[in-house]
């Protein structure tokens, strides 16, 4: 056989494949309404893998591993479209479409808002750019701040979440897991780092360098060069900058913001010392209560999956099934828990669409430790 006779047979099987995959699928949400009218779950593991061992025996061993993703897909499609057509009714989707109805239209321009730091601090510039007119208060702790938006005493909360070259900081996360908390908007901010000293220092005087332990990361490459030089690690990079101005020393330098020089009277020995000049730093303001704004497009998730073969590949396949973009998926371990991993999802979908909502859902009721962590939009 030529290649258009082998291309003829193909098609022809593939006709009959997708023939079958529509006999499938309308038996799948028959079996569905059964399940719905006999209050049985959705979800029954024990089927599923009396279907592959069985399939697995009629492929043949050479082909049991294509078999078992293709038949793990049709699984996940199935409980989708079962789902779909039961309708999402978990806490979670009643919660995002109540949000979705009670939020105001426009995010506000006015607001009492928590920063980590002090004056100068990149928190505040993020504050700056997501707010109009902000009364910041500062707090020496990520977990002040929290503190701070649970106790009423501020609407919102400023929070780095994730640089582009040190990654997530994972304190943030489990904050906002331990305060159930909300993300109500996103900034990406471009972060250059200056080495800031007092008046008249010189590089050759420098005997320590102060600033906070994600700038210390981001300026590695610096610091190697500089070998003679400590590293001392402080709660912010502006308040590194104030220790310096304040402490009157000519051996100490503070990697920091080249805003902070001018604001606590400090000379810019060196600019830009990051190992990047693409050097970007996502900021969060979270909210106690979920409000999701018009215009929201971005998805922000954690969870932890079973640990068992193509727990992952299930989950990213639920929203490719849909043509729906992951923009982060990163993973950390969990301490105390051997082989376990808590996960970091980020996705670009419109929050209340039926068919994320569908998502969601099924995400809520099949992994634990699952947390959504809000609907939002991130501005530049």
């Amino acid at each position: 056989m030529d290649i258009q006779d082998l291309r003829a047979n193909i098609n022809k099987i593939d006709d009959q494949m997708a023939e079958l995959f529509k006999e499938r699928m309308d038996t799948a949400l028959a079996i569905a309404q059964y399940k719905k009218e006999n209050k049985l779950p959705v979800l029954d593991r024990s089927r599923e893998r009396e279907i592959l061992s069985r399939v697995a025996e009629l492929v043949g061993e050479k082909y049991q591993p294509y078999a078992k993703i293709l038949y793990s897909t049709l699984f996940d499609m199935s409980r989708s479209a079962q789902q779909l057509a039961l309708g999402y009714e978990g806490e979670l989707a009643k919660a995002i479409e109540r949000a979705v109805r009670e939020t105001p239209a426009q995010f506000p321009k006015k607001a009492t808002v928590a920063c980590q730091g002090v004056e100068g601090a990149y928190s505040q510039q993020a504050c700056d750019k997501i707010f109009s007119l902000a009364d910041v208060m500062y707090f020496g702790r990520f977990d002040g701040v929290f503190q701070a938006v649970k106790a009423g005493l501020c609407e919102y909360g400023i929070l780095p979440i994730e640089n582009s070259a040190a990654g997530s900081v994972t304190e943030v996360y489990d904050l906002m897991k331990k305060y159930d908390f909300y993300i109500a908007r996103s900034i990406k901010l471009k972060v250059d780092h200056a080495l800031l000293v007092n008046p008249g220092v010189k590089m050759a005087d420098i005997a320590e360098v102060v600033s906070h332990q994600q700038a210390i990361s981001q300026c590695s490459q610096f610091l190697k060069e500089h070998p003679n030089m400590k590293v001392t690690v402080m709660e912010n990079t502006a308040a590194a900058a104030k220790y310096v101005a304040g402490s009157g020393r000519t051996d100490v330098a503070a990697i920091s913001s080249v805003g902070c020089a001018e604001l606590y009277g400090l000379r810019v020995l060196q600019e830009t010392i990051q190992d990047t000049d693409h050097n970007y730093t996502r900021f969060i303001c979270i909210s106690k209560n979920l409000q999701i704004f018009q215009g929201s497009n971005r998805i922000s998730l954690m969870f932890t999956i079973p640990h068992r073969p193509g727990s992952l590949y299930s989950i990213i396949a639920k929203f490719a099934s849909l043509g729906l973009n992951l923009t982060k998926l990163e993973s950390r371990p969990i301490p105390g828990k051997d082989f376990e991993f808590m996960f970091y999802f980020d996705l670009e979908a419109t929050p209340n669409a039926p068919e994320v909502l569908n998502i969601l859902s099924q995400l809520e009721r099949e992994l634990s430790n699952f947390a959504f962590l809000g609907g939002y939009q991130e501005i530049f």
